[in-house]
């Protein structure tokens, strides 16, 4: 494929300033039927008997015989976004007298295509979108990044810490899960999108956008993302589920309702990406699948994710209802029950993600300008910020999570604090001068005293409060085992319930 004319890469690089690649893959379709209408409509005519400038498409415009020293005249190619606005207007290619195409210093193709250029109210418009995208691309970026690290965290101390894997903790486990793949799955497609629609656009990368290796490892990611997007709000629908059952459910048995959990979290996802994926390959197979032109198609993958937002709305209300009458009937003052009910209701928001429905009726077609821009983002920053919200509320100020955390770190303490005692104590001892102080003596001294079965050598900085309360550090310690992961703590977001 031959390098294309500079107009051309001007072409496609002011569509894929978009907020997506979908005016990009819609403009590289068209871009595609009109090169394929023009190499059939060229073989279709005889061979020319005399000397004329051969009929071409260079990259831009499908160009007839013509003849030396006069110039052609053919319509806007119909493949550009704003064809609508030019289409009775013209672009120019002069043929020289020696009958070939005049070409620039390099060997450029030359054509005259002003009156097919965007005008430059709308190239204005279209740059100020750009740059708004561009601020929320890099907030979202961030979002999503600073999500990954604290899900990731937070996921490795519910899986570490064996005392807090119970029902509750493994929904909160999948639903981080499922933050993960979402975020990961949104940073790879955007990624591979900035690889597919370089900056740099040449003739090279114009046949690598072409290519089947490139096209179906985009549609693959695409895929990926979308099933991403979907299992996150499926899990945010069990979490609902979940808490619902837990306050107005008689006989909760948590046991046999969790494959029924998973079924809906990972398995109904599936249920509308493989109806699809087979729609978009059968009748919407446009580069990276990131085009709608049958919003019908578009509803196959909107309507669960619809269906969750309402779900969980309702499940909401219910919720603040069942609060209200808890409350009340605890006889609080009026600012204290105001402000337990304020507390409540936004901790279920960023959990259930009832923030969604504040836009789930105004869809992306319908949204037109400053609703456009707050529309967007709204949804940008609240989705990719959400993740660590979650990971923050049902993990880290989750008491029994801190106490896990602490009980830890006062085992390695007490561990190094008892291991610098007995180096203290037996380095002017004529055991330790002959070699008789073992490691296996150090290592009995100090599995004995975290087991509460010797007795302290000194004290213990952090202990204080404890032997004022008549157990020791190790007896502290060895009680703090004892906590169960079903009791809810006193401070927790699940005990405002």
């Amino acid at each position: 494929m031959s390098q294309p004319h500079l107009l051309t890469l001007l072409v496609l690089l002011l569509c894929c300033q978009g907020p997506s690649a979908q005016i990009t893959d819609n403009v590289v379709e068209r871009w595609k039927e009109y090169s394929e209408e023009c190499q059939r409509n060229m073989s279709r005519l005889p061979a020319p008997t005399e000397l004329v400038c051969n009929r071409t498409f260079d990259k831009f415009s499908c160009w007839p015989d013509t003849m030396p020293n006069s110039t052609a005249s053919v319509p806007c190619p119909w493949f550009l976004p704003w064809y609508h606005k030019v289409k009775h207007r013209h672009v120019f290619k002069t043929c020289g007298p020696d009958g070939q195409w005049v070409t620039g210093p390099q060997g450029q193709s030359l054509r005259d295509a002003t009156q097919c250029e965007q005008d430059d109210e709308d190239l204005k418009a279209q740059e100020k979108f750009a740059r708004t995208y561009g601020s929320f691309k890099v907030m979202y970026t961030v979002g999503y990044s600073v999500s990954l690290c604290a899900l990731l965290l937070a996921l490795a101390l519910l899986l570490g810490f064996s005392k807090l894997h119970c029902m509750r903790n493994y929904i909160h486990m999948n639903l981080f899960a499922s933050f993960i793949l979402k975020g990961v799955s949104v940073l790879v497609i955007d990624a591979l999108l900035k690889t597919h629609y370089s900056d740099k656009i040449d003739g090279y990368n114009v046949q690598v956008w072409l290519s089947d290796e490139v096209t179906a490892g985009c549609r693959a990611a695409t895929v990926f993302m979308q099933y991403g997007i979907v299992a996150n709000y499926c899990w945010l629908l069990v979490e609902g589920i979940y808490l619902h059952n837990l306050l107005v459910v008689a006989v909760f048995s948590e046991r046999s309702y969790f494959t029924l959990y998973l079924c809906i979290g990972w398995g109904a996802p599936m249920l509308f990406l493989i109806p699809w994926v087979i729609v978009k390959f059968l009748y919407e197979n446009i580069q990276c699948w990131s085009t709608n032109n049958n919003m019908g198609f578009w509803w196959i993958l909107r309507f669960p994710v619809f269906l969750a937002i309402l779900i969980n709305f309702f499940i909401f209300i219910r919720i603040i209802q069942i609060l209200v009458s808890k409350l009340r009937a605890h006889q609080m003052r009026y600012t204290d029950y105001k402000f337990r009910l304020a507390k409540s209701t936004l901790t279920l928001i960023p959990l259930l993600g009832i923030h969604e429905v504040v836009f789930a009726f105004i869809t992306d077609e319908h949204a037109q300008g400053t609703l456009r821009y707050v529309k967007l983002f709204f949804d940008l920053f609240l989705s990719s910020f959400q993740g660590m919200l979650v990971a923050i509320l049902y993990c880290f100020v989750n008491k029994e999570v801190q106490a896990e955390l602490l009980k830890r770190w006062q085992r390695w303490k007490l561990g190094k604090d008892l291991a610098e005692e007995y180096k203290h104590t037996y380095s002017h001892a004529p055991s330790a001068r002959n070699g008789a102080g073992s490691t296996c003596e150090k290592h009995q001294l100090v599995s004995g005293c975290a087991n509460g079965l010797g007795r302290s050598l000194g004290p213990h900085p952090g202990s204080q409060h404890l032997e004022r309360s008549g157990r020791s550090t190790a007896e502290h310690l060895a009680l703090g085992g004892h906590h169960h992961c079903y009791e809810f703590p006193e401070t927790t977001a699940e005990s405002h319930f």
